[in-house]
């Protein structure tokens, strides 16, 4: 890249800058973006890379976009998020598979930058492209330019069809293909926005860094991506199912629409979905969301292509991309999942595993494994609030049930923190997958001025890290250090999109964070005032017992 030195040099002094109108080619078509003269930045929004899957393309697999009819196609606005049940009906729409593109203004026509492609978290069922223009600013600032791209996929049952009908109908995981169509566009097109489509990283948080992971195990990933980012999710988070195990779910949701209900029960409902209109659709995912219990009722599932087996099978079997990647889990992944109403007693904490692992098979045949299994979790997980989660808060019970702090725990080793470790020890443990991998551990709390997951009781929450990356307004000052650790955390991910080792040296200066090995597992304990590197081991003995029983923890 001769020209990209003098083009940041001058773009680091220039105090104020005067820019045109951003104009790339796409084909015949001219798209128009919008100028950030105050952040020396170019954006390009709502871009489609697929025909809007309505009316007859409703449940179905994308139909890839790069054709556009228009001569002048303006794109400099976000186009609207897909349809979900937690936005209003006019802030969301299923004509929604769009991307968007955040570039530094000015960048020379022969520049190829690395890309960083981030999927939104939601649970897979709502969710929001987040601005990007704090991270893309310090790649500037610290010599290490970036293109940013995010993307739009379907969600809740329009995303992730649970049943035997989808099953039949090849409609399973769609909101992944979706993903797929967005990575070839990105693939074909991304060079004409200064982008290198052989440096694309993947990132993600939540359900994005779970969506992201199933990628992984996939080889032919290769051809599209080259490393990966994962914060708060992985492969196995979600617990691996078949699609009829969420069969009720799918008739909940066809019993809430007004159109369809009739045909709630049955192996034929797809075609009256694909009349309804969008009213309809848009009441059914409220209605159905109001009946349902499960945190997570839409997740993607086993469908012997995309995600053919579980992760572990697939570890075994040698069968996953090799690709280099940070995963990182927070310090109290488990509150945010837990119902805080409830008395738990060690009997209702049973009950709760019991309701989210049991399967026929483990209830018949294998009953004795089953009921072995959870005398051990909660005799590993034991009824003192001084061991639960949020850790380091000793016998603070936060006004709930003193049990709340024990399945917190239990649900945040066991959805996270179990899966973030066992992928790792696997790619260190096969040094001729040539993977290298980097594992930390974020410490540093956020304060939200409202929200779901303000308060104590949610302790350093469930992806709270990606307020730091971001730079969002959400992240305050909680602790001296605590926006330091955030700009940290940005350069420690832009050296690893940039250069595949969060070790380059530029931005501030921070400790060597080491690959993640079969000698030593390490990972980077990321805490106001405290980046140091600590052995992987804590709570050792919980999370083996989790990762040796994969088959009944459905990971």
């Amino acid at each position: 890249m001769p020209h990209l030195l003098p083009y940041l040099l001058s773009l680091l002094s220039a105090s104020s800058v005067v820019l045109g109108v951003p104009e790339v080619k796409i084909g015949s078509t001219t798209l128009i973006g919008n100028d950030i003269p105050s952040l020396q930045q170019e954006f390009f929004g709502g871009i489609p890379f697929a025909e809007p899957p309505v009316g007859p393309l409703r449940l179905k697999p994308p139909v890839f976009k790069d054709t556009y009819d228009q001569e002048i196609l303006n794109v400099t606005q976000l186009g609207l998020p897909c349809l979900q049940y937690d936005l209003p009906l006019d802030q969301c729409s299923e004509d929604c598979l769009t991307l968007n593109i955040y570039r530094p203004a000015g960048i020379p026509s022969n520049v190829s930058l690395p890309v960083f492609f981030w999927a939104f978290g939601g649970g897979f069922e709502r969710g929001t492209v987040i601005d990007p223009t704090a991270l893309v600013a310090r790649s500037i600032q610290r010599g290490t330019p970036i293109v940013y791209v995010s993307f739009n996929h379907r969600l809740g049952p329009l995303g992730w069809p649970q049943g035997k009908e989808a099953e039949e109908k090849g409609a399973l995981n769609l909101g992944i293909k979706d993903e797929l169509a967005a990575l070839e566009w990105v693939n074909k097109h991304i060079g004409a926005f200064g982008g290198d489509p052989n440096k694309v990283t993947v990132g993600g948080i939540s359900s994005g860094a779970m969506l992201n992971a199933i990628l992984f195990l996939d080889p032919s990933t290769e051809r599209l991506v080259r490393a990966g980012i994962f914060q708060s999710g992985s492969a196995g988070t979600a617990q691996v199912h078949n699609a009829s195990y969420r069969q009720d779910h799918w008739d909940t949701f066809i019993g809430s629409v007004a159109a369809c209900a009739n045909l709630s029960g049955t192996d034929n409902t797809f075609d009256c979905l694909r009349d309804a209109n969008i009213t309809d659709i848009y009441q059914g995912l409220n209605g159905a969301k109001a009946q349902m219990v499960e945190f997570l009722p839409w997740d993607p599932v086993l469908d012997g292509a995309l995600f053919p087996d579980a992760p572990s099978a697939l570890w075994k079997l040698g069968q996953f991309a090799r690709l280099p990647f940070i995963a990182g889990t927070n310090l109290d992944e488990g509150p945010v999942f837990v119902d805080p109403t409830p008395n738990y007693t060690s009997d209702q904490i049973r009950a709760n595993l019991i309701a989210n692992l049991s399967t026929p098979l483990l209830e018949t045949t294998e009953k004795q494994k089953f009921d072995d299994t959870l005398n051990k979790t909660l005799e590993l997980y034991p009824d003192d609030p001084a061991l639960g989660s949020p850790f380091g808060t000793g016998n603070d019970t936060f006004g709930v049930s003193p049990g709340f702090k024990r399945i917190s725990a239990i649900t945040g080793d066991m959805m996270f923190t179990s899966q973030r470790r066992i992928w790792q020890q696997t790619m260190a443990n096969n040094p001729s997958s040539g993977v290298n991998s980097y594992g930390y551990l974020w410490k540093t709390h956020t304060l939200v001025d409202a929200g779901p997951f303000a308060g104590p009781r949610f302790g350093v929450w469930h992806g709270s890290d990606f307020q730091y990356l971001y730079n969002s307004s959400l992240v305050d000052t909680v602790a001296p250090g605590a926006l330091e650790a955030g700009v940290t955390l940005m350069d420690y991910f832009l050296s690893f999109i940039d250069s595949l080792d969060p070790n380059d040296g530029k931005g501030v200066q921070r400790p060597e964070w080491s690959v993640y090995s079969q000698d030593e597992q390490m990972v980077m304990q990321m805490q106001a005032q405290n980046f140091t590197q600590i052995p992987d081991t804590f709570r050792k003995e919980q999370i083996d017992f989790i990762n040796s029983l994969p088959d009944v923890f459905h990971h």
